[in-house]
């Protein structure tokens, strides 16, 4: 009979012990819990230009679309808004290691992504890549990259496009700064980024990039600006969605790509009629 019971309290233990341990892995990945708990969301963004990231020299001031999406996000939850600077190397590993509860850094949707990281199901933004070039180099078409140095930010998604479609040999640099100057050293034939960067940058720093244009008219894979996360944290992932989908449907989004001259608000505007008639 001792033994009997001996044995059932065993059995008693060892679920308890289990059923502990489930608890304490599902509330580890809590990390809204954390974020309240803390009162603070720490985000990871890049600054190499307006309209996405910058330092407003005045002021020294981050802006940029991304980071007004961050601070409306801090203020959907209720807690106060930390940035992290991080760069295209980097931003994953940030990620990863709990530096940043997710990252607003210029990262947009890809399968491969996708496949180690989590993300916000509402994309805050869509942006295709854009080719800046000396105006003499004869380029007007993707497919006149053929053979051509083709500089962009490590990580970029525009590498095997660039590669596997079209022919180029790329050189990836640390930051888009780096890759830019690197076309303007002679280094690269163009240099790709998302389009809306570079069409503000010619147009804010028109005498020293007199003799550069966006060379071909066509963007290169338009494709989801998303806020990413660490996988398995659901309960952050659906509450961010409803603030990214609130800020679309209040036409708040739309305000944020004025105010920073986002060149292109066509998917915005898509965004709010869709989700103003949903509510």
């Amino acid at each position: 009979m001792a033994l009997s019971f001996s044995r059932f309290a065993a059995k008693l233990i060892a679920g308890t012990v289990v059923i502990a341990s489930m608890a304490t892995a599902a509330h580890a990945d809590a990390t809204l819990d954390r974020i309240k708990g803390r009162g603070k969301l720490t985000v990871g963004v890049i600054l190499s230009g307006a309209p996405f990231g910058f330092i407003d020299p005045k002021t020294q001031e981050q802006k940029g679309l991304n980071i007004d999406v961050a601070k409306a996000l801090a203020a959907g939850l209720g807690v106060e808004l930390v940035t992290e600077t991080v760069t295209p190397p980097n931003r994953v590993q940030f990620l990863q290691q709990g530096k940043v509860d997710i990252l607003i850094a210029n990262m947009q949707y890809t399968e491969e992504r996708a496949k180690t990281l989590d993300y916000v199901p509402t994309p805050y933004d869509r942006q295709g890549g854009g080719a800046i070039g000396r105006k003499d180099s004869g380029i007007k078409d993707w497919s006149d990259l053929k053979g051509k140095i083709a500089c962009v930010s490590q990580g970029s998604n525009y590498t095997q496009p660039l590669i596997e479609q079209y022919g180029a040999q790329v050189k990836a640099l640390p930051s888009q700064p780096e890759s830019l100057l690197a076309l303007k050293g002679g280094n690269c034939d163009v240099s790709v980024h998302v389009n809306g960067t570079l069409s503000l940058m010619l147009q804010d720093r028109a005498d020293e990039w007199k003799d550069y244009g966006i060379l071909i008219p066509t963007d290169l894979i338009p494709s989801d600006s998303v806020i990413w996360l660490r996988k398995g944290e659901a309960d952050t992932q659906a509450a961010l969605d409803k603030i990214v989908k609130e800020l679309h449907a209040s036409g708040k989004m739309i305000e944020f790509a004025k105010a920073n001259r986002l060149p292109s608000i066509g998917y915005m505007e898509e965004q709010q009629k869709k989700l103003s008639a949903a509510q």
